[in-house]
């Protein structure tokens, strides 16, 4: 995905971010938590579907979501400050990645480790 946005829409305070890709199509994804790596911010993105509400069974296959696969659509996406002072998503490199996985899965051992208490 090229050109992403961030909007705030108005849902019970969730943050919506909204992801286009190169052929301009949108996708809205709920920022399900932040995860700090050394200095910097990283974003768990879930998807949105508009028809969640809907049986599964009515949800277009095809989408792009990978709601076909039965996986959930989540992205992690390295939180930036563009030139105008406004904060972006953008694709974590490689290295950038493990690292936040490393850290998201020391996140839940420690919260997992709190509700064994």
């Amino acid at each position: 995905m090229t050109d992403k946005e961030k909007e705030v829409m108005d849902d019970d305070e969730e943050m919506v971010v909204v992801m286009t890709d190169e052929d301009g199509n949108e996708y809205y994804y709920r920022e399900e938590m932040i995860i700090p790596v050394g200095e910097e911010k990283y974003a768990l993105l879930i998807g949105i579907h508009e028809d969640e509400d809907e049986d599964e069974e009515e949800h277009e296959h095809g989408c792009g979501c990978g709601c076909e696969d039965g996986d959930e659509d989540v992205l992690i996406a390295k939180i930036v400050t563009n030139d105008q002072g406004e904060e972006e998503y953008v694709d974590p490199t490689d290295e950038e990645f493990d690292a936040v996985q490393k850290a998201y899965d020391a996140l839940m051992d420690e919260e997992e480790a709190k509700e064994n208490e």
